[in-house]
């Protein structure tokens, strides 16, 4: 059994790693709290047609990154590739419709089948941001507001540039798709198999090719923001404006686009070369075609996600642990797990050596790096006291049993 790994694209996040993620996460739902928002934890899997019905089945995700399976009951089920499908499934089979607006902040694991990388594995963590009923810019600031607040908030920010985009209404993305189809017709000798594919059926997501030679072709097509009606242009300048009060720094990126129907109006993505290769740390937009495709009731909605793994990388280090209190039975540990367990339930973090002589149990709790040690002799034990070390100074003193909380509250 000596050569179990676990399974490519997934690791073990041992305590330390755990706690830089624990960090990010917690760091993220305490700022949500601030702007109102609640947490929805969905379900893991979903059935596969949540995400085949809003992810597209053409897409890279659906055709070749969703880990899917047939249970034994005959349905196809899918380990969920991204959250904002399962919480606008949520929001139609709860019967939530009825409780807009709803502000959600989700966290938890995802499963994309693809080639891993630093900070890309195949099980990821993301937290994220959904805030559904709103139809105004009002809602496209703050969603964006939280996103840097949260940067801020880890330290991150100085690392990080905004890039926003406007997709416009439907009326702004059907001539821009109509000029895109004009001029992408003029090169189906050059287009990659897949991008021919879209052409017709989804033309827009062509623009998030990877193909190189679509890339070239790519690079000189018209740009969306150049066919928005005024209706657009002005809920862009709002967005943009409200930002900047906000001081909140975008870049305005003409060439950020999202290649679903669903999408419109505000695009985004937090941009760093801080991990080397530029790499996008949080992104969304606005999907008010989401929940209606799905087959509920019309409703705006915008949102983000954010890797917990690239946030937790581009961290320094976090503070120390507390440092615990070390109990140092001399003879039997009858009487030291009672102490331990009256400190643990005062509030103190107690190191509790099981075996070994003084010695060890001393070297134990430096490496620990305790901060007091309480020493139970037999001496002091026949007295009801204890012997308190301060193990940065080594002074120590003889303390009654009944009075060690309140002695030891300067090292809590």
């Amino acid at each position: 059994m000596s050569n179990l790994q676990p399974v490519r694209g997934t690791h073990d996040l041992l305590p330390e790693d755990a706690r830089r993620h624990r960090h990010v996460e917690q760091s993220a739902f305490d700022v949500a709290q601030l702007y109102g928002f609640g947490e929805i934890i969905t379900p893991v899997f979903e059935f596969t047609e949540v995400f085949a019905r809003t992810l597209g089945e053409t897409s890279d995700v659906v055709s070749k990154e969703m880990y899917s399976f047939t249970d034994r009951g005959g349905d196809s089920i899918t380990l969920r590739p991204e959250n904002t499908a399962g919480v606008a499934r949520a929001l139609i089979s709860g019967g939530l419709t009825q409780s807009l607006p709803l502000k959600l902040f989700y966290r938890g694991p995802m499963f994309r089948y693809e080639r891993p990388q630093k900070g890309r594995q195949r099980q990821f963590t993301q937290i994220g941001i959904e805030l559904l009923g709103v139809e105004g810019p009002q809602a496209d600031i703050e969603v964006i507001a939280i996103g840097w607040h949260i940067l801020q908030k880890l330290g991150l920010s100085e690392h990080v540039t905004v890039e926003i985009n406007s997709l416009g209404d439907t009326e702004s993305r059907n001539a821009y798709r109509t000029a895109l189809v004009g001029y992408l017709s003029g090169f189906k000798d050059k287009l990659s198999a897949d991008s021919l594919e879209r052409l017709d059926r989804n033309p827009l997501r062509i623009l998030d090719s990877k193909d190189e030679g679509d890339k070239a072709i790519v690079a000189g097509a018209p740009l969306l923001i150049d066919y928005l009606n005024e209706a657009s242009r002005g809920f862009f300048e709002t967005v943009k404006n409200g930002l900047a009060k906000l001081g909140v720094p975008v870049k305005h990126n003409p060439k950020l686009v999202r290649g679903l129907d669903y999408y419109s109006h505000t695009a985004f993505e937090f941009i760093t070369s801080a991990l080397g290769a530029q790499g996008t740390v949080m992104a969304g937009g606005r999907y008010d075609g989401l929940v209606s495709q799905m087959g509920g009731p019309a409703t705006p909605g915008i949102g983000w996600a954010a890797g917990v793994e690239r946030l937790s990388m581009l961290m320094g280090e976090l503070e120390a642990l507390r440092r615990p209190i070390a109990v140092i039975p001399m003879g039997e540990g009858d009487e030291a797990m009672l102490v331990a367990h009256r400190l643990r339930h005062a509030g103190f973090a107690v190191e509790l050596g099981y075996s070994g002589n003084m010695k060890k149990r001393l070297t134990r709790a430096n490496k620990a790096n305790a901060r007091a040690a309480v020493i139970l002799g037999e001496d002091e034990l026949s007295r009801q006291a204890a012997m308190v070390r301060d193990l940065d100074s080594g002074e120590q003193e003889e303390v009654p049993l009944s009075d060690l909380e309140v002695r030891l509250a300067r090292y809590k």
